[in-house]
C-alpha cells in the first residue's frame, strides 16, 4: 500500500522540478519570440537560471531564422528525460516514440498554460493596477501582445470593459482540448 503513496511522491518531486526549470526554458523562448525587454528584471533572472546549459549548447545547435532552437531543444530533452524519469518511478515500460510524443504534448501543455497565466495575469492588472509602470507587467504585457492583438481588433472594448482576453483563453483552451489531449492519448497508447 504504502509504495503508491512513495510512487505518487515521486511524480510529484519530478514533475514539479522539471516543470519549474522547464517552465523557465519555454519562457526564455517565448520572450526571444516575442522579442521581450532582455533588460527586464524577469527577463534576466530567466537568462540566469537557463544559460548554464544553453551557452555550451549554442555552440552546436545555431539559431534557425531568429529561433532559439537550443531554448527548443533543452526544453524538449528535459521533458523526455521527465517523461521517463515518471514512466520508471510508475514502473512503466517506456518506449522511445511513445516518450516522443508524450513529451511534445506535455511541452505543448506548459507552454499554453504559460500564456493563459500571462492574459489572466494582465487581466488582473488592468484591473488593479490599470497604466501603472512595472516591469514584470511589461514583459507580460509583450508577452501577451501577439496575441491579443488580433483578439482586441475582433472585439473592441465595450464601454471601458475589455473581453478581447477572452478570445486567446478560448482559442488555448481550444488546443488543450483538441491538440494536447489527443496527443496525450496517442503517446500513452505508444507507451506500452
Amino acid at each position: 500500500m504504502g509504495g503508491g503513496y512513495f510512487s505518487n511522491a515521486g511524480v510529484f518531486l519530478i514533475n514539479t522540478v522539471f516543470g519549474l526549470y522547464i517552465g523557465a526554458v519555454v519562457l526564455r523562448f517565448l520572450f526571444q519570440l516575442v522579442r521581450a525587454d532582455f533588460y527586464n528584471p524577469l527577463c534576466q533572472a530567466i537568462v540566469a537560471v537557463t544559460n548554464p546549459p544553453l551557452r555550451p549548447m549554442r555552440r552546436y545547435i545555431p539559431s534557425l531564422r531568429g529561433l532559439d532552437t537550443a531554448s527548443m531543444v533543452l526544453a524538449f530533452v528535459l521533458q523526455c528525460v521527465n517523461t521517463l524519469l515518471v514512466a520508471l518511478v510508475l514502473g512503466v515500460q517506456a518506449s522511445l516514440v511513445g516518450m516522443v510524443v508524450i513529451a511534445l504534448a506535455e511541452l505543448l501543455n506548459k507552454t499554453v498554460w504559460i500564456l493563459l497565466a500571462a492574459i489572466l495575469i494582465q487581466v488582473v492588472l488592468s484591473w488593479v493596477a490599470p497604466g501603472a509602470y512595472n516591469p514584470v507587467a511589461r514583459v507580460i504585457d509583450q508577452l501577451c501582445e501577439p496575441l491579443m492583438r488580433p483578439a482586441r481588433r475582433l472585439i473592441p472594448p465595450l464601454g471601458g470593459i475589455d473581453l478581447s482576453p477572452l478570445v486567446p483563453i478560448i482559442a488555448l483552451n481550444l488546443i488543450l482540448i483538441l491538440v494536447v489531449a489527443p496527443l496525450r492519448d496517442v503517446g500513452a497508447r505508444l507507451f506500452v
